[in-house]
């Protein structure tokens, strides 16, 4: 039998020496420089005011033109070319022209350079030579599956000195990604390595799910035979190198096999645990299709001067406007009785306790969710109360700027969030209150695990000239 374990161990840590070492060293990058995004205050910041939109379309002729059979959010924005709708529900996405419904979908480079441009302007970032680069559905940096919906994408190179880049959806006419060429330097170093983020593999959600989700496996079982060796044979007097990745080792054992472990959890995708997500029947009953003509009722007040976008939402079978006028700023109105009267720009707990009860029974009253929390949520808007609601062995966390469920936390979710993010990330909740103590720890356990990878590299290399020199 331990024959056998130290057979299986060497060669598969031949084979995967290098990963461990990559996975340690571009995981200490990735801590600091994460893979590339538009954030919600850069998109907010880069749209244009509505003071001067008129002579829109009813959002109600706006879903129908759209032919989004679910729709269930309609925001107002003003692009390059004019104002548009963007309608969307579960099941697609689609622009029209707010003038006259007609579809916006951008299929014109000059289009998309001059929202690019417009973009750019309007967060304080240069254009001097913007420039269309490219017209394509999947590039390093757009392979994430939440850009599905927008493609193909134009990629504008915006010409700046931070080599900045961004990308216009086809589908919307929206900035939704940008990029630096620092981002892009770190995150070959980081991310990509990390995630074995390829674009050609990637680009693939369903191959690289298994690839990379079988990868891990074996890695932790190797990790696994490694330990077991290590602590059988803790007497026997090994030397030079060897000797050094044996005493490291049992030095990062825990630390090794927690990691590998919670590593290869992060590409569970409900293959083990819940996903966080609502059931069928609960996504059915939250985002039932609303009346858009009720959009009418709350569209007599005039929009704020500042207003960058204004979102109408299904929540409880009303519908609901939000002007956005800042990233950390919103009003709300409609909801049916009292909705038109606020102060706060946030819905209130019988709302969502309301909301909550149309897909969930036996449900305590829902309660603001404290930053400190152990299952932790953000509200897109920030400073926005984020609602939990207990039902049972299930709680819903509702966003109370925009009322989406930000996610669904059942036994397994929450047994999910400790043996993979706490393990993972080291998001315990003392750490998360310390981040430098929490910094130094990543990069300290890290720089362990790279040490003892490189050990085992140097080992496996010596055993590969070994074996093809007999």
């Amino acid at each position: 039998m331990m024959g056998a374990i130290i057979l299986l161990h060497r060669w598969l840590g031949i084979a995967f020496c290098l990963l461990f070492a990559m996975w340690f060293a571009s995981g200490i990058v990735m801590h600091f420089v994460p893979f590339p995004s538009l954030t919600e205050a850069e998109r907010v910041a880069g749209l244009a005011p509505l003071d001067d939109v008129s002579a829109t379309i009813a959002v109600a002729d706006a879903v129908a033109g759209s032919g989004v059979p679910d729709a269930s959010r309609v925001r107002l924005i003003r692009r390059g070319d004019g104002p548009a709708y963007i309608v969307s529900g579960p099941s697609r996405l689609r622009a029209v022209r707010a003038s006259d419904g007609e579809d916006a979908t951008v299929t014109s480079s000059d289009v998309a350079l001059a929202i690019a441009r417009d973009h750019a302007r309007r967060r304080g970032l240069d254009a001097p030579r913007a420039a269309v680069v490219a017209h394509e559905d999947h590039d390093q940096w757009s392979v994430p599956n939440g850009f599905d919906r927008h493609r193909p994408l134009f990629h504008v190179a915006l010409g700046d000195a931070a080599g900045t880049e961004v990308y216009v959806s086809s589908s919307t006419g929206e900035v939704v990604l940008d990029t630096t060429r620092s981002e892009r330097g770190w995150n070959l170093a980081g991310s990509v390595l990390h995630w074995i983020y390829p674009t050609v593999l990637r680009s693939n959600w369903p191959l690289w799910d298994h690839v990379v989700w079988s990868l891990s496996l074996l890695a932790l079982v190797t990790a696994v035979l490694g330990a077991v060796l290590g602590i059988t044979r803790i007497r026997l007097p090994y030397r030079g190198w060897h000797a050094l990745h044996h005493v490291v080792g049992l030095a990062a054992t825990m630390f090794v096999l927690t990691w590998i472990f919670s590593g290869w959890l992060s590409m569970d995708h409900g293959r083990l645990f819940s996903r966080g997500q609502l059931t069928e029947g609960e996504a059915a009953a939250a985002g039932a299709v609303p009346d858009w003509t009720a959009a009418a009722s709350i569209n007599r007040e005039p929009l704020p001067s500042l207003a960058r976008e204004v979102e109408w939402f299904a929540f409880d079978g009303n519908v609901y406007r939000r002007d956005r006028i800042a990233p950390d700023r919103q009003l709300l109105r409609g909801g049916g009785k009292g909705g038109d009267d606020r102060r706060t720009g946030f819905l209130g707990a019988d709302e969502v306790r309301a909301f909550v009860a149309r897909f969930a029974t036996s449900c305590d009253a829902p309660a603001v969710i404290a930053d400190n929390d152990d299952y932790s949520a953000q509200s897109v808007v920030p400073g926005a109360p984020v609602y939990r609601a207990r039902c049972g062995d299930v709680w819903f966390d509702v966003d109370g700027a925009d009322g989406s469920v930000l996610q669904r936390l059942d036994a397994s979710r929450r047994t999910y969030r400790w043996l993979y993010s706490a393990l993972h990330r080291l998001d315990f909740p003392f750490l998360m209150a310390h981040p430098s103590l929490r910094d130094g720890l990543i990069v300290g356990l890290c720089g362990l695990g790279l040490v003892f990878s490189v050990t085992g590299v140097v080992i496996g290399w010596r055993r590969l000239r070994l074996s093809f020199a007999n």
